[in-house]
C-alpha cells in the first residue's frame, strides 16, 4: 500500500505576523527559511515546516501562473503539536514560562506519555509532546 513518508508542512492562521515570527523564532527557537511581507512566514522544525500565513491573503486566488496554488485557510484558533524528547519537557516549560507563555495544561496521557500546553501569540493552542504519545519513537 502506497502512503506518505509522513508531515512535510503544517499551516496555522496568524492576524499579526510580526508577532508571530518574533514568538516562532525567539520562544520556539525555530529557523525563518521564507517569508512574503504582509502574506506568510515559514519556519523549519525539524524534519518539517511550519506555515504561517494571513488568513485573509490565503483566501485570494495566486496570480502568478508558476505556482497555481490554491486558495486556503481557515479562521480561529488552530493547533499544532511539536515533538520532543521526555528528558527535555522540563526544560520546555521552564524555557516557556520565563518567556512569559502561560502553562494552559501538562499532564500525561493514559500510556503515560506527557504533553504541555500553550498558546502562541495569535491564541492558536500549541503543544510539545513525546513521541510515545502516538506510539512513534
Amino acid at each position: 500500500m502506497l502512503r506518505p513518508d509522513g508531515i512535510l508542512e503544517t499551516a496555522l492562521y496568524v492576524a499579526d505576523l510580526d508577532a508571530a515570527e518574533r514568538f516562532y523564532g525567539e520562544v520556539m527557537g525555530l529557523e525563518r527559511i521564507a517569508k512574503v511581507e504582509g502574506r506568510h512566514v515559514f519556519f523549519a522544525c525539524g524534519k518539517g515546516v511550519l506555515l504561517l500565513f494571513r488568513p485573509d491573503k490565503t483566501v485570494q486566488p495566486s496570480t502568478n501562473p508558476d505556482m497555481p496554488v490554491p486558495t486556503h485557510g481557515a479562521t480561529g484558533p488552530g493547533h499544532a503539536c511539536f515533538r520532543a524528547e521526555p528528558v527535555d519537557l522540563d526544560a520546555w516549560r521552564g524555557h516557556l514560562e520565563e518567556a512569559g507563555v502561560a502553562i494552559e495544561a501538562d499532564f500525561r496521557w493514559p500510556n503515560g506519555a506527557r504533553s504541555i500546553y500553550f498558546r502562541d501569540s495569535a491564541g492558536n493552542s500549541l503543544e510539545i509532546a513525546e513521541p510515545k504519545l502516538w506510539g512513534l519513537q
